[in-house]
């Protein structure tokens, strides 16, 4: 693999996981709310994994044949985050336990809705398709490879990163029952509007 092309996709990879969206709105609620995030950082890896190992072997292609393929990603991505925002938005506030655990909510649970937030999200899969295999080398290792190399990498910026914004999040919020409160109603907010985006979006495209 070439070195300058890996460094170039890990600097891209570093800031596009340091912008907010749907994820940092699930996972800063996971970091406050439960005993720990790692089951939702889990399940968002996971999802991650699935996709970038599909864009290895070829999805794209798929993608690009039946669209129809990305419409129904879109159109379920968008309805599932607005589904996660509303809940967020009439959830009352709980009181959070002395070890930062909430009433209800098995590591199970937050596993899968972390796996649904990444995994269906479509933004993902875009741009996972349109930077892999730009940064790809024609000599040396097969494309197929070189991907899952990179998508390693990228699944390791996210695994830290998404560490260290639910660490914050619990420091500083835990204590603070209003904040925290504002900042669940907030993320939820997020949620609706990135989800309600991908719909409208996807409609003015057709």
């Amino acid at each position: 693999m070439n070195p300058a092309l890996v460094a170039q996709f890990w600097t891209i990879a570093v800031l596009l996981t340091l912008t907010p969206g749907a994820d940092w709105a699930y996972i800063m609620g996971a970091g406050v709310r439960a005993k720990s995030a790692a089951p939702s950082i889990l399940g968002m890896l996971t999802a991650y994994a699935l996709v970038i190992a599909a864009v290895a072997l070829g999805v794209g292609a798929l993608v690009t044949r039946f669209p129809v393929v990305l419409t129904a990603l879109t159109l379920g991505g968008g309805a599932y985050l607005i589904w996660l925002g509303i809940a967020a938005l009439l959830k009352r506030a709980e009181p959070v336990g002395p070890h930062g655990e909430p009433i209800v909510g098995s590591a199970t649970s937050q596993f899968l809705r972390g796996a649904g937030v990444s995994g269906f999200n479509p933004k993902g899969l875009l741009l996972l398709l349109a930077l892999l295999p730009q940064f790809t080398s024609p000599t040396g290792m097969p494309a197929a490879v070189q991907m899952l190399v990179l998508g390693a990498i990228q699944l390791a910026d996210i695994a830290v990163i998404y560490t260290l914004v639910a660490l914050l999040a619990r420091r500083l919020l835990r204590s603070r029952p209003r904040a925290l409160a504002i900042v669940g109603k907030l993320s939820g907010a997020m949620m609706v509007l990135i989800g309600a985006s991908l719909l409208v979006e996807r409609f003015l495209q057709h």
